[in-house]
C-alpha cells in the first residue's frame, strides 16, 4: 500500500524521544505563515483540527494532518519528514532540541497513483 506521508529514520528517532518527553504527538503540515511550510509538531490534541484538515497518514503511530488548501498543491507527491539539524518552528515542539522537522517529498510513480486512486 502506498503511504502518502513516511519519515526517515531520523525523524522517527526525533518523535520518539519527543514522545518520551511530552507523550502522544500530531503534526500538522503548515501552509505558510509564521513557520513558512515546515511540518509542525505538537502534544496531540494542542492544536485543533478542523473541518479544512485532512488526516494523511500516520508515522511512527503519530498522525499527521494537512490542510486540504495545502493538500491540493502536494496530492501527487509522497511527503517524506526528515530531521535535520537547526532551529524548528517557534510553536513546534524539536524546537529546543537543535534539531526541526522538515518536510521532502517525491512524485508518485504511475503505478503509485494508480494504487491511490483505487
Amino acid at each position: 500500500m502506498v503511504e502518502r506521508v513516511t519519515a526517515t529514520e531520523e525523524a522517527i528517532k526525533l518523535i520518539n524521544s519527543l514522545k518520551e518527553i511530552h507523550g502522544d504527538l500530531m503534526f500538522h503540515q503548515s501552509g505558510g505563515c509564521c513557520d513558512g511550510s515546515s511540518p509542525m509538531c505538537y502534544q496531540r490534541g494542542e492544536f485543533r483540527v478542523g473541518e479544512s484538515d485532512l488526516l494523511l497518514g500516520e508515522i511512527a503511530d503519530t498522525p499527521f494532518y494537512i490542510s486540504k488548501d495545502q493538500y491540493n498543491y502536494w496530492k501527487h507527491t509522497q511527503l517524506i519528514i526528515d530531521a535535520v539539524k537547526g532551529r524548528g518552528g517557534m510553536f513546534s515542539l524539536e524546537g529546543p532540541e537543535g534539531k526541526r522537522f522538515l518536510t521532502r517529498s517525491r512524485v508518485f510513480t504511475e503505478d503509485e497513483r494508480k494504487e491511490i486512486a483505487e
